[in-house]
């Protein structure tokens, strides 16, 4: 998706997606089975960022190294479903010691668990540190912190609801650090939604939970490719309930969340977006349902008198259909099965989920636990994969967005400014 009037400066051959692909392999660690010793010295552990910064580079070469770890984006791995392939994905991502090179991963989750899939997928390649305490993390190794103790029954390929709990475990624990500014950013593993909820606590999805846990009323569901970005106007919600739902101040709202994720997140600076219609061909001016001409169209007017360039709304079958997408920066679709459908048929494998309007940063793979081919080391970690690039890349386009937008140049003040200049002349 190419965008002439975009002014992005992390283009797509400077992402790290592609960085790692034109790197040479790096030499395997030293460590063995998660309790080798490890090249570095075992007294060395990563603090904070803040802290890691202050060393000067060229006082010696211990501090040198360490500022080099400094640049590395610590990421927090939320472990999934244990009976899924949500660790196989984990183990065969980060069995390339190439992906080490950038980031500090930390698995959320259980060691034991950890250890039996690797038994079972024959992943001899994949080496880990195991520590309590994300404050003890080693920064060229895999990191596995343990979110409990006790032993759990693991049935691979077969869902168990007594898991489910677990699974909750590990999200809760990672939200809590990166609430804490410990980690950079999170992947979460797919989880079987049914298993997480509680008499205590309804789990309907990752995107509402961190939704809740940051106190944060509008988020957009972005679906994310290398030539399609989808969002969702409504995220988990019944069919029936969907056209209740679309009103003008929601449409609206979303735009505005999906142009802003766009600038921030992606470095396009002037976006291009397509909205998509609630009903067949787009209500057919009325004749098939209101909601296009009482909310959609309203909205994209009220955006387009924003200054933002919007257009829409579309017949989603005709708009995937004929290739339009790809002259769009960002979609927004009306319902989950609309935006998902057309994503997964284009892009399934190596999509990525990003929840989009949230102060911290979270992606995941667009696949879910996948139990009828859990354990049999047959799933591709490319999606999961992709989902650490995005989390990367979207770290880093939030701080340079950051920085070219910290002091705005105040516009009453410019315009003060060359009218006594204009004075003087």
């Amino acid at each position: 998706m190419k965008n002439k009037n975009s002014n992005n400066k992390n283009s797509s051959n400077k992402s790290f997606k592609n960085q790692s692909k034109a790197a040479t392999k790096n030499q395997p660690t030293d460590t063995k089975n998660g309790n080798g010793k490890n090249k570095q010295s075992e007294n060395e552990t990563i603090t904070s960022k803040n802290e890691l910064a202050k060393t000067n580079p060229k006082a010696d070469k211990k501090n040198h190294k360490t500022a080099y770890v400094a640049d590395k984006f610590r990421l927090g791995i939320t472990i999934g479903d244990l009976n899924g392939i949500g660790i196989e994905v984990i183990v065969k991502t980060f069995s390339d010691s190439r992906m080490l090179e950038h980031c500090i991963p930390v698995i959320y989750g259980s060691s034991r668990a950890i250890s039996y899939h690797r038994k079972v997928l024959k992943a001899d390649d994949f080496t880990y540190h195991i520590t309590n305490n994300i404050s003890r993390l080693k920064p060229s190794i895999c990191n596995v912190l343990n979110c409990w103790t006790e032993e759990v029954q693991i049935t691979i390929g077969r869902p168990n609801p007594k898991i489910g709990r677990y699974a909750l475990r590990a999200i809760e624990s990672a939200a809590y650090d990166i609430s804490q500014g410990k980690l950079d950013a999170i992947i979460t593993a797919p989880v079987n939604k049914k298993l997480l909820n509680t008499d205590k606590m309804h789990f309907s999805g990752h995107t509402e939970y961190f939704a809740e846990k940051f106190q944060v009323d509008e988020n957009l569901m972005f679906l994310v490719s290398d030539t399609l970005r989808v969002g969702l106007a409504t995220n988990h919600l019944p069919i029936k309930d969907v056209a209740n739902a679309i009103t003008k101040d929601l449409v609206l709202k979303k735009i505005k969340l999906m142009a802003h994720s766009l600038q921030q997140d992606f470095g396009i600076m002037r976006p291009k977006i397509a909205v998509m219609g609630l009903n067949p061909h787009a209500g057919d001016d009325g004749l098939i349902g209101k909601e296009e001409e009482t909310a959609i169209i309203p909205a994209i007017e009220a955006a387009k008198a924003d200054n933002l360039l919007t257009f829409g709304p579309y017949a989603a079958d005709g708009f995937f259909g004929s290739n339009m997408y790809r002259q769009f920066d960002g979609i927004l679709a009306m319902y989950h099965d609309q935006g998902l459908v057309a994503f997964k048929a284009l892009s399934f494998g190596h999509g990525v989920n990003f929840t989009a309007g949230m102060p911290v940063v979270r992606t995941s793979p667009d696949h879910g636990t996948a139990y009828d081919i859990a354990g049999k080391n047959i799933a591709s970690e490319s999606s999961f994969r992709n989902a650490v690039y995005l989390a990367m890349d979207i770290i880093r386009n939030r701080k340079q967005f950051a920085e070219i937008t910290a002091n705005p140049l105040d516009k009453e003040s410019l315009l003060e400014d060359i009218e006594s200049e204009g004075r003087r002349k």
